[in-house]
């Protein structure tokens, strides 16, 4: 039957003379669906932009709208920055614990810490095996001193939500974590022979490349992310006690991962999209590899 041809209901009529309702058939109506013609009573009538459909008309409508996205694929919210937020309350969340609740033992047990196999006591932490790999990812959620989780946070709020927004909740969660993560490999590959580290400042590195990343997508002024860029680049190298190597890896895989994600042709978007996430995962995987080959036991 054609979508246009007229269904009557198979039910018996009610009484009055009036057909029943094609779903209710005991219920009689005078109302019919202006698409399918079909008898329906008002529990089963949806209003439309003239008279009423039925409910499998309205479906069989929907079904045929295009979903509407962020310019590179995400989805619409209503609320823009939820996963900023988030991001913000789990790192604070975190920070109260380590500092104050279970100190020392969080920042212990969490910490980006490594100790190659020819160190006195070692293999330890990261380079002991997969057992401590998940530090790669705890780390970059610890923070010890308010200053250092203060820093990360509003730069977090500052660029997390026009991200977020141009990329979708998703798709902005995934280029967060593989910056996160890219800069811990990086610096597990460069240093783990020794190392101690901790905080978001890989993931934040990441978003600050990414930021870049979109204003030339968008053909926007580059200087304040640049000059921005550069400011934390000379804080970064000024300072010893910065871990320079997390930065730099959260950069690089964040700005190459929001490259794949803000360029990926609209036919191909979705498989190209997938494609740059798996091939920055699967960069931070090599860089683990080769690390455990040298410090590992």
């Amino acid at each position: 039957m054609l979508p246009d041809e007229p269904r009557q209901s198979t039910g018996p009529a009610p009484e009055g003379g009036l057909p029943g309702c094609y779903r209710h058939t005991q219920t009689a109506t005078g109302i019919t669906c202006t698409r399918c013609e079909r008898p329906i009573c008002p529990r089963c009538m949806v209003a439309a932009s003239v008279g009423f459909q039925c409910p499998e008309c309205v479906g069989e409508g929907h079904a045929g709208t295009r979903r509407a996205t962020t310019r590179f694929g995400g989805a619409l919210t209503q609320h823009g920055g939820l996963v900023t937020r988030v991001l913000v309350g789990i790192n604070v969340v975190v920070w109260v614990l380590a500092a104050y609740v279970l100190r020392p033992r969080l920042a212990e047990v969490w910490s980006l810490a490594s100790a190659g196999r020819d160190v006195s006591g070692g293999p330890y932490g990261i380079a002991d095996g997969p057992d401590q790999w998940y530090r790669l990812v705890t780390a970059t959620f610890l923070h010890l001193e308010w200053w250092h989780i203060g820093t990360n946070m509003l730069v977090l709020l500052w660029l997390g939500p026009p991200l977020e927004e141009a990329l979708g909740r998703v798709r902005f969660l995934a280029l967060y974590l593989v910056a996160g993560l890219g800069g811990s490999t990086f610096a597990f590959l460069v240093a783990g022979d020794w190392m101690q580290s901790l905080g978001a400042s890989g993931a934040v590195f990441g978003l600050i490349g990414a930021t870049i990343v979109m204003q030339l997508r968008n053909r926007a002024a580059l200087g304040p992310a640049v000059a921005f860029l550069v400011f934390n680049l000379v804080v970064t190298f000024s300072r010893p006690t910065i871990d320079w190597r997390a930065h730099l890896g959260g950069l690089a895989l964040g700005a190459l991962t929001a490259f794949g994600l803000m360029y990926a042709p609209r036919a191909r978007r979705g498989l190209v999209q997938g494609l740059t996430l798996a091939g920055a995962l699967a960069v931070e995987a090599a860089m683990l590899g080769v690390g455990m080959a040298l410090y590992g036991g």
